[in-house]
């Protein structure tokens, strides 16, 4: 028997159906969001939340003509089965499939590329104003959850929108939760707003009726005008919305469609901007997903039937070590605090909460307000730790410049998600954050080559008497034996794991174990390594680097960041510095300069040439061609990497080093 799904093609195949058609449909959907996102994963509460609003939208609007913004993008699957990636729907997050956001290269019906909350207000009131100016009249709708109104953002392109009166829809997406429960003034405003749109038509007619009496009825409405506004903000918790220049239409029910599509179809056209509010369930169809929202947020592989995750034997994940870490360090210290924005899960706080609920602070998506709120709680002698995705922690850069790192506070970031993330992909890679922390005065920057590290280098960063950041990888830790005791580390001191006399492998953080299985490969091939853990980017082991910049034939840093301003880069500086006329050969992996994008993270290593066997090859092929073949004040290029040497090169060649010989391809 076919389905109505498998007959939508794009938005015009949805308008031929009759509205009566609709709940079958969108049954249709959350079975087919099911079914995919329980084998790939994936965002589910959120989509299976927004299923008939998503379906009013396009039944209603002219798409791509008229544009969609959606806020965050995570809950545009409804939007992509709709739009023509029915049949591409199965490789949803995977390597080289479809994206789980919105992405403008990917499709006609996608305007903004999103993976970050708050931004979509902001966007949509600048393709409106771009309409106005070229004179055209398409409509222009943001959507937005009620979670994404907690960031800073989204007011200030609320407060723009009002004040430049172009017409555009934002709808509010309200389900009551944004990744965790809400937290803040806005949510419980939310709350309090019961009025819907039978109260606007009774306020409508009784003004219709006033306005009627011969000769007053003006006066009376006017006056009658007069003493709503006075009582509008005590009974009509909307009036902040009015008030910000905005038609306020709601609360609706999010999952009556009909309404929707009624509500929808007055309101297109309107003149100035207009707020409609929402009211949605998340994981609505679904009864395990209904029951635990935060769980089901971000799903992994499930079985449908049971609603049992699918779970692989695996070590525990470097967030729930960071967890157990502070913990026990916050037991010996009554000053240490949590700070979270809108991500207890994700990064492990929500565990530290059940510990020490009153020294822990959700502060909503607001991640400039989090770090400075951190800043003022260090001047007043507590210990805050801000633990926070590398890639969120952009997002309150200028906080962590001008608040924190001037004034030399002591903050500690516990930077999760660093590195390659996989499926949430380019929005999320966290691969600046060294470059943007380690310019920074008074920034103490380090890496954690595995989870026992973690430990110690929280501790270094929570004892230090100044701001200080740690960042660790997505997933599972090395499962290796943890120390009994917490111990905090030489700041600036790297460590060495094996001594070599021809490669020093300088390796950074994540990439600490790998260097050491590389190393073992090169041996194979006759070569002496040694392998060297950084552990601080910032203040670099100069001491410990030159060393080895002196005694082995050449260097090769390795980190899992971006290349430019990343580690390498680091030591590149160092040398320069403080061995200027020395010959040294350096090669620097790491990311290459362009965006990555989603998949399993070691299909994405594998394409950026940071697996095993593409080191090894890299490694092999500059020790061949570069070390052995070295002459004096020569420089050997790589294309788009920048370093000390000419033409962008990442390592100079620049004289001989004793004896060596040639090495052979140990793979074959």
């Amino acid at each position: 028997m076919s389905r109505l799904l498998d007959g939508i093609n794009g938005p015009q195949d949805l308008k031929k159906l009759n509205k009566e058609d609709l709940p079958v449909l969108a049954a249709e959907i959350r079975e087919t969001l099911l079914s995919t996102i329980s084998k790939t994963g994936g965002h589910l509460g959120s989509n299976l939340g927004v299923v008939e609003l998503t379906l009013a939208m396009h039944y209603v609007f002219d798409s791509p003509r008229d544009k969609f913004v959606w806020d965050v993008g995570h809950q545009s699957y409804v939007h992509k089965l709709l739009t023509g990636r029915r049949e591409q729907f199965n490789t949803l997050r995977q390597y080289n499939g479809l994206s789980g956001f919105t992405k403008r290269e990917e499709n006609e019906h996608d305007h903004w590329n999103c993976g970050h909350g708050g931004t979509s207000i902001s966007a949509a009131i600048a393709f409106a104003k771009a309409r106005d100016l070229k004179n055209e009249d398409n409509e222009v709708v943001a959507v937005i959850g009620d979670g994404s109104l907690t960031a800073g953002m989204a007011f200030e392109g609320l407060n723009h929108t009002g004040h430049l009166k172009s017409n555009i829809i934002v709808i509010l997406n309200d389900n009551e939760m944004s990744i965790s429960t809400n937290v803040g003034g806005m949510s419980a405003h939310l709350s309090q707003i019961m009025t819907g749109q039978v109260m606007r038509k009774i306020k409508g007619q009784i003004d219709e009726m006033l306005r009627s009496i011969p000769g007053v009825g003006k006066n009376i409405s006017h006056f009658a005008h007069k003493i709503d506004d006075a009582i509008k903000g005590v009974f009509i918790p909307g009036r902040l919305f009015e008030d910000l220049g905005f038609r306020y239409v709601g609360p609706l029910d999010g999952h009556d469609a009909d309404a929707l599509i009624e509500n929808l179809q007055d309101l297109k056209g309107q003149k100035g901007p207009t707020l409609v509010h929402v009211i949605t369930r998340k994981g609505k169809g679904y009864q395990v997903a209904e029951e635990k929202a935060e769980i089901w947020h971000g799903a992994s592989p499930f079985d449908i039937e049971t609603g049992i995750f699918h779970k692989k034997k695996s070590n525990p994940a470097y967030t729930a070590v960071f967890a157990d870490a502070l913990i026990e360090l916050a037991k010996q210290d009554e000053k240490i605090i949590g700070i979270t924005a809108a991500m207890p899960s994700g990064t492990g706080i929500s565990k530290f909460q059940q510990v020490f609920p009153d020294r822990t602070f959700d502060v909503g998506m607001a991640e400039q307000h989090a770090v400075d709120f951190a800043g003022g709680l260090a001047l007043e002698g507590f210990r805050p730790v801000v633990a926070i995705y590398s890639t969120f922690l952009q997002r309150a850069y200028d906080q962590v410049v001008h608040d924190i790192c001037l004034m030399n506070i002591p903050v500690t970031f516990a930077m999760d998600r660093a590195g390659i993330v996989g499926e949430d992909g380019a929005t999320h890679q966290g691969l600046y954050d060294i470059a943007y922390l380690r310019t920074l005065p008074n920034m103490v920057v380090m890496a954690p080559k595995d989870e026992n590290e973690l430990r110690h280098m929280l501790k270094t960063a929570i004892d230090h008497p100044g701001p200080a950041a740690l960042r660790y990888p997505r997933g599972a830790g090395l499962g290796i034996p943890l120390d009994l005791e917490i111990k905090a580390l030489e700041v600036g001191k790297g460590e060495v794991l094996q001594d070599g006399a021809d490669i020093a492998l300088i390796a950074y953080g994540h990439m600490v174990p790998a260097a050491q299985e590389l190393a073992g490969s090169l041996e194979k091939a006759g070569l002496s390594v040694a392998v060297i853990n950084a552990r601080f980017v910032k203040p670099l082991d100069v001491d410990l680097i030159s060393r080895y910049a002196r005694s082995a034939k050449c260097l090769v840093t390795l980190e899992e960041h971006a290349i430019q301003g990343g580690f390498g880069s680091a030591v590149l500086e160092a040398l320069n510095e403080h061995l200027p006329e020395e010959n040294i050969l350096v090669k620097c992996i790491g990311v290459e300069d362009r965006v990555i994008e989603h998949g399993a993270p070691a299909l994405v290593r594998r394409d950026l040439k940071l697996d095993p066997e593409s080191l090894l090859n890299t490694v092999q092929e500059f020790y061949n061609k570069t070390v052995l073949r070295a002459v004096p004040v020569s420089v050997v290029e790589e294309k788009g990497i920048p370093g000390n040497g000419k033409n962008g090169g990442s390592y100079s060649s620049v004289g001989q080093k004793g004896q060596s010989k040639e090495i052979h391809p140990v793979n074959g």
